[in-house]
């Protein structure tokens, strides 16, 4: 038995060698079976993950936290045409994600030429006359273009100082373009519709030193007990005018909505940044088509 001890061991060591080598190589191998991946960033995923660095995992980034877009918009306000409702009135309208993409361009100054054709705006005049144009766009910070000569320039509302010095304007609100589209009226709206068009007739009104259209807009409306909604548009710096005496922008079709015009203009800027001088003719009407029925087109980007 001693003489064969050495061989023996030599033989156990040999064994302990081959059990040694089988291991590692089985562990070694486990790296590339489905159980789990090594991804570049030394972190161990699942199997059937998507590495960060994958097109197919760039493609699901932030799917899981996206929140829903519900497209409601502030409080609802009473629609009552007997009672001020100045205030959105949301049960009225569509949401965001029925209306058309963007508003009509009148109230907000996205629109290329000035008023019914005649002339568009002027970079230099109104460079001149302080408005600072961007230089690649053509534009103001506001996105507004250049307005036409001898036109005012728009004035920012937050820079304007009120004064107690009265004046008057005059002030009409009209919708007579629908009585001739009233198939494509909602029936439920028809009697809203005055019938010689007329909401708020030509009247003379006061206002005071500073205030724009959109000022006297909101007073007189609300006096008056006509319904009013607006909503505040911060990237064009003004209040924009969705709906008066509950017809709203698109309940005529999606070329619908109210524009306004101001000694036979139509400004290419919101009624918030026109500042009212004495004497002047403020109109609202109601577009069917974009202002090409109220002499507007021009004003809305038509060339």
């Amino acid at each position: 038995m001693r003489q064969h001890k050495g061989k023996i061991i030599a033989a156990f060591l040999i064994l302990c060698v081959l059990a040694a080598a089988y291991l590692w190589g089985g562990n070694y191998a486990g790296k590339d079976t489905p159980y789990q991946a090594e991804t570049s960033s030394g972190t161990v995923m699942p199997s059937g993950s998507l590495s960060p660095e994958s097109p197919e995992a760039a493609g699901t980034e932030g799917l899981a936290e996206s929140p829903g877009d519900s497209g409601i918009k502030g409080e609802t306000a009473e629609t009552d045409t007997d009672k001020n409702t100045s205030q959105p009135d949301t049960a009225a309208n569509p949401t965001e994600a029925e209306k058309p993409e963007t508003s009509l361009p009148s109230q907000t100054g996205q629109r290329k030429d000035s008023s019914e054709g005649v002339t568009k705006g002027s970079a230099s005049y109104s460079e001149e006359q302080g408005m600072i144009l961007d230089t690649e766009t053509g534009k103001d910070r506001y996105l507004t273009d250049p307005v036409p000569e001898g036109k005012p320039l728009p004035v920012e509302p937050q820079g304007v100082m009120l004064g107690d010095t009265a004046y008057t304007i005059t002030l009409s609100v009209r919708c007579d373009t629908i009585l001739d589209n009233m198939k494509l009226l909602d029936k439920e709206k028809e009697e809203l519709v005055p019938e010689d068009g007329v909401i708020f007739p030509a009247t003379e009104v006061t206002f005071y030193e500073g205030e724009s259209v959109f000022n006297v807009l909101q007073r007189e409306m609300k006096k008056a007990k006509i319904h009013m909604e607006f909503e505040n548009t911060p990237m064009y710096n003004s209040a924009y005018i969705e709906g008066i005496n509950n017809l709203y922008e698109f309940d005529v079709g999606e070329l619908s909505g109210w524009m306004y015009k101001v000694n036979g203009w139509f400004p290419n800027y919101g009624a918030s940044r026109y500042q009212l001088k004495q004497g002047d003719v403020v109109e609202w009407v109601y577009t069917c088509d974009l202002g090409r029925d109220v002499g507007g087109y021009y004003a809305t980007g038509g060339e």
